[in-house]
C-alpha cells in the first residue's frame, strides 16, 4: 500500500509581509535615532568651532590692542617720540596708566614689571611692592624676570628703611637659580652687614664674592674692603 504523501505547511504570505514590514519599521526607527545623535554631534561640533574661533579672534584683537597700549607706554616711560613736553613725573604717570590698561587688556609679565617700576619711580612704594608681589605669585616660573622683581623689592625696602626685609629679599635673590644679580646681591648684603657693624659677617660675604665672581664689577670693591680689614 503506497505511503501517503505529506503536504508541506507553507508559511502564510501575510506573516512574511508582516515580518518584513516590522523589520523596515525597526530600521527606520534605528536610522531616525542615529540621525538624532549625528545631528546632536554636528551641532556640538559647530558650537565648539564657533567658540574656538571667537576666542582666537578675541585673543588676537585684545593682544593687538594690548601691544599698541604697551608701545605707547614705553614711549612715554623712555621719553621718545613725544609730541608734548612733560616732566619726569608726568611721563611716568602717563606710562603707568597705559601699562595698566595694556595689562588689563591682555596679561603680560613684562608689562606688569613696568607697572611696578613706574610706581617705584613715582615714590609710591607700597603700590610698587604690592605689584611686585603679585608678579611673583603669578609669574614665579619666569626665571629671567623674577630676579628683577626681587632686586626692585630690595631697593624699595631700603627706601622705606626696612633693613631686615631688604636683607631677606637679597638672600632670596642670591639663592635663585641662575646667575642674574648674584654678585650684586652679595655686595649689597655685605654693605648692609657692615653698616650694622657686623664686620666679620660682611667680610665673609666680600670674600665669597671675590672667590665666586672673579669677573664681577664689584670685585675691586670687595677686595678693597678685605684689604682694609687686614690693615686695621
Amino acid at each position: 500500500m503506497p505511503k501517503p504523501i505529506k503536504k508541506r505547511v507553507q508559511k502564510k504570505v501575510t506573516d512574511t509581509e508582516k515580518e518584513v514590514k516590522d523589520r523596515l519599521i525597526n530600521l527606520k526607527e534605528a536610522f531616525k535615532q542615529r540621525q538624532k545623535y549625528i545631528l546632536r554631534y554636528i551641532i556640538l561640533g559647530l558650537l565648539l568651532i564657533i567658540a574656538i574661533s571667537g576666542y582666537l579672534f578675541y585673543d588676537y584683537s585684545s593682544g593687538k590692542k594690548a601691544l599698541a597700549l604697551a608701545s605707547e607706554a614705553y614711549k612715554s616711560y623712555y621719553n621718545i617720540y613725544q609730541k608734548q613736553t612733560l616732566n619726569r613725573a608726568e611721563q611716568l604717570t602717563k606710562a603707568l596708566e597705559l601699562f595698566k590698561k595694556s595689562y588689563n587688556t591682555k596679561k603680560s609679565p613684562v608689562v606688569l614689571l613696568y607697572v611696578g617700576n613706574c610706581y617705584y619711580e613715582l615714590g609710591r612704594y607700597d603700590e610698587a611692592l604690592k605689584t611686585l608681589k603679585d608678579f611673583l605669585n603669578i609669574y614665579s616660573k619666569e626665571d629671567k624676570l623674577v630676579p628683577l622683581a626681587y632686586k626692585k623689592m630690595s631697593n624699595i625696602y631700603l627706601k622705606k628703611g626696612d633693613i631686615k626685609e631688604a636683607m631677606k629679599t637679597l638672600e632670596i635673590l642670591y639663592n635663585l637659580k641662575g646667575y642674574i644679580y648674584k654678585d650684586l646681591a652679595l655686595i649689597e648684603y655685605a654693605r648692609l652687614l657692615e653698616k650694622e657693624g657686623r664686620i666679620e659677617e660682611a667680610k665673609k660675604k666680600y670674600k665669597e664674592l671675590t672667590e665666586k665672581f672673579s669677573n664681577s664689577p664689584f670685585r675691586s670693591e670687595a677686595e678693597s674692603k678685605l684689604f682694609e680689614k687686614k690693615e686695621g
